[in-house]
């Protein structure tokens, strides 16, 4: 079958023979109809990612939508390494394969769930937000910060300030407030203290690196007495940088919870199980992200396209 293939850690996929798989117990062979390019699997491919194992030769990729023999059309994660999605034809538990709702087509429900659970899961089961509350979103330009906008109102935010680079891409989105992180650092600070003066209940973090350590420093500076609930700051991303500096003083000026939001921090099937959930908020419209639909055969030219707002799907011919 054709597939695209990680032959060397650090390089683009090449789009080549590979191997058929052949199922296991427990397992079915699946007929890849789209699956989406999303930052951890070009983390995971390239060896740099902390779940993965760096193994060549394999098919990058974490889940995807296909048929199965019996026709059906599913959602399919967990495929068997060195089987990803970016292939023709994949082998994962028939227990990770789940029906899908027609309103949803192939392209969406392979962009949406990887982004979208970590929107999801990041304000309801980490950040536990509560109707009424104020969430920040750090890297909301982004099509999970843009999944992440959505989740907080269907989840009953009161006020969403979104902080980004390419404030153009909010226009849509209705936020309350907008920090636009292309300005000069003392702008930034100044945007981000208006906001901490009106109330941020949880900052949802797909940047970390400076902007984060600005966002603190305005928290270090605000005093409220009437806070009953700590700011919840769950990191999820790093797309600004792998560290920040973080002076003791911000921990015993702010009521802070620092929490975490991928593999290890929230179970695998806590992920599974609420994709139905996720799926169901797609097909009503609750949920939606722009896709950039682009056939498989043209995986090396397109990994590494910056993502504009869109999610890259590649698109399997004959799936």
């Amino acid at each position: 079958m054709n597939a695209a293939v990680v032959n060397v850690l650090g390089q683009p996929p090449r789009f080549q023979a590979f191997p058929d798989p052949t199922p296991q117990e427990g397992e079915v062979v699946i007929q890849v109809r789209a699956a989406g390019l999303h930052p951890i699997v070009k983390a995971l491919a390239s060896g740099t990612h902390y779940a993965g194992k760096g193994e060549v030769p394999s098919v990058p990729g974490l889940d995807g939508v296909g048929t199965l023999p019996d026709g059906r059309r599913v959602y399919f994660t967990f495929a068997r390494k060195p089987w990803g999605s970016l292939c023709e034809r994949t082998v994962a538990p028939l227990a990770r394969c789940l029906p899908l709702p027609e309103a949803i087509d192939d392209a969406q429900a392979a962009a949406i769930v990887n982004p979208g659970m970590s929107a999801w899961l990041s304000l309801r089961d980490r950040a536990k937000l509560a109707g009424g509350e104020s969430v920040l979103i750090l890297g909301a330009t982004g099509v999970a910060g843009q999944l992440a906008i959505q989740a907080a109102r269907h989840l009953g935010a009161r006020r969403i300030i979104a902080a980004g680079r390419n404030v153009e891409a909010l226009s849509a989105h209705h936020v309350n407030a907008i920090v636009p992180l292309g300005q000069s650092e003392d702008a930034v600070r100044e945007g981000f203290a208006a906001e901490v003066a009106a109330g941020i209940d949880v900052i949802i973090d797909y940047l970390w690196g400076r902007p984060t350590e600005l966002l603190l420093e305005a928290l270090a500076r605000s005093f409220n007495p009437n806070a009953t609930r700590p700011v919840r700051l769950v990191e999820v991303g790093e797309s600004a940088g792998k560290t920040i500096s973080l002076p003791g003083a911000t921990l015993r000026s702010v009521d802070l919870r620092i929490l975490g939001s991928g593999f290890g921090s929230v179970s695998l099937q806590g992920v599974f199980d609420a994709i139905p959930t996720l799926f169901e908020m797609a097909a009503a419209g609750t949920f939606r992200v722009a896709v950039e639909a682009v056939p498989l055969a043209e995986v090396e030219e397109a990994w590494n396209r910056p993502e504009k707002g869109s999610r890259i799907v590649f698109v399997v011919r004959g799936g």
